[in-house]
């Protein structure tokens, strides 16, 4: 991809399109929510579908001219329904929150109880968190980890629900690091007549590659993001059963979106070709080989993970014990080249802005081909650097390990800036 004209006429973004290629090419990403989308993503992203209204659905448009965005969107839609296996598609959300709300807004009214995973237990703020859109409008109970495992106690979950009668039940996490039972989930919502969400937006590249089970058929609703896992554009999608197809249609259009962004829907249709290849199944494999080996080798060098490992593609650190915050930790680690993000651990004492934690995934190294032993050697680097954060001398000494690492597993070495 070429940036010729961008070059000419605006200098500036051209400078941060050349300094943010530069970064990704050279620094060991380790942010659980992010990934390295493929060149032809980027390509059907930057295309000329930029320019194209398009509200409606295909074949029932408000604007002439949209045959090739509809071929666009129905493809989008139909390798999504044959990689989820689900009965109804909406690919139109511009994100994983828009497409919760418009879950929301289908079924529910304001003030209906909704309960979720606890965000300071590793669930997603659309989940009900208070300055969230989704606990201002609802009235929101929250589940938890238990304190000794870390895992998601079930039991908890059906005596909440029993307790609080919600109206949605809300599957789903950013930094849960073990398998969720979508099933018993599915039958707890049951018991108490609530509708069953599953949010998969972290673990949707998992799921369509049968490395994690699927919610589909347990599910209500099923949202995701098309990034993370998944290796698309930024964006959101809705799942559903088929009887709530025209509610969650006419939320998103005309309830809550206007026209949809089809250069983001072509990537998105892009990218789940991608995900039905034998290539991208590997590449899940392996998502999870790395995340088990990075968490078994951070562990033999003392430090403590959430849940005692990892069963997908991330793993929350606990520093409770390391004489570091979250924060100072993203901090360190940024300096040395290393890119995670400061997370919150169940029970943290620490305001979210300083955390007791980081949150790790693996997405974006195995999209480099790096595979279990430089997981060591990343866990290697880490270590060094949490136990000498303070010393320039170590930081840099990394950092040039990070650049050796990095140039032996390039990206995007075919993105001209």
């Amino acid at each position: 991809m070429k940036t010729v004209e961008l070059k000419k006429s605006d200098p500036e973004i051209y400078s941060a399109v050349v300094e943010e290629i530069k970064r990704e090419r050279e620094n060991i990403v380790l942010i659980a929510s992010e990934n390295y989308a493929s060149r032809a993503v980027l390509e059907a992203q930057g295309s000329v579908f930029t320019n194209k209204y398009a509200e409606g659905y295909p074949g029932r448009r408000y604007y002439g001219g949209c045959e090739y965005a509809d071929i666009v969107e129905s493809l989008a839609i139909k390798r999504a329904k044959e990689l989820f296996g689900v009965e109804h598609i909406n690919v139109q959300p511009h994100s994983g929150t828009q497409a919760n709300m418009a879950v929301y807004f289908s079924v529910l009214k304001p003030k209906d109880k909704i309960l979720g995973l606890s965000l300071s237990h590793g669930g997603h703020l659309s989940h009900g968190f208070q300055i969230n859109f989704s606990g201002m409008i609802y009235k929101t109970y929250f589940y938890g980890v238990d304190k000794k495992t870390g895992l998601i106690d079930y039991d908890e979950v059906r005596k909440l629900a029993k307790k609080h009668k919600p109206k949605m039940l809300l599957a789903g996490a950013s930094a849960y690091s073990r398998i969720i039972d979508f099933k018993i989930l599915s039958e707890i919502a049951k018991e108490v007549n609530a509708y069953f969400l599953a949010d998969i937006a972290h673990i949707a590249g998992l799921i369509a590659t049968g490395n994690h089970p699927s919610p589909v058929p347990h599910a209500d609703f099923v949202t995701t993001t098309t990034h993370k896992t998944l290796r698309g554009p930024r964006g959101g999608m809705i799942m559903c059963r088929a009887e709530y197809a025209k509610v969650v249609d006419k939320m998103v259009f005309p309830g809550l979106q206007g026209g949809p962004l089809m250069h983001v829907i072509a990537a998105k249709a892009v990218a789940f070709k991608e995900a039905m290849t034998e290539e991208f199944k590997h590449y899940q494999l392996q998502i999870i080989k790395n995340a088990k080996e990075l968490s078994d080798t951070l562990t033999n060098k003392g430090f403590k993970i959430i849940s005692g490992g990892t069963d997908t593609h991330l793993m929350l650190v606990d520093l409770t014990d390391r004489n570091i915050t979250g924060k100072d930790a993203e901090v360190a680690l940024d300096l040395a080249g290393i890119t995670v993000n400061k997370n919150s651990i169940p029970h943290d004492t620490l305001p979210a802005t300083i955390t007791s934690g980081i949150r790790i995934g693996t997405p974006i190294v195995t999209s480099r081909k790096m595979k279990e032993p430089e997981m060591v050697v990343i866990a290697d680097l880490i270590s060094k650097v949490l136990h000498n954060h303070q010393d320039a001398s170590v930081i840099a000494h990394v950092k040039e390990k990070v650049r050796a690492l990095c140039r032996k597993y390039p990206v995007y070495e075919e993105v001209e800036a």
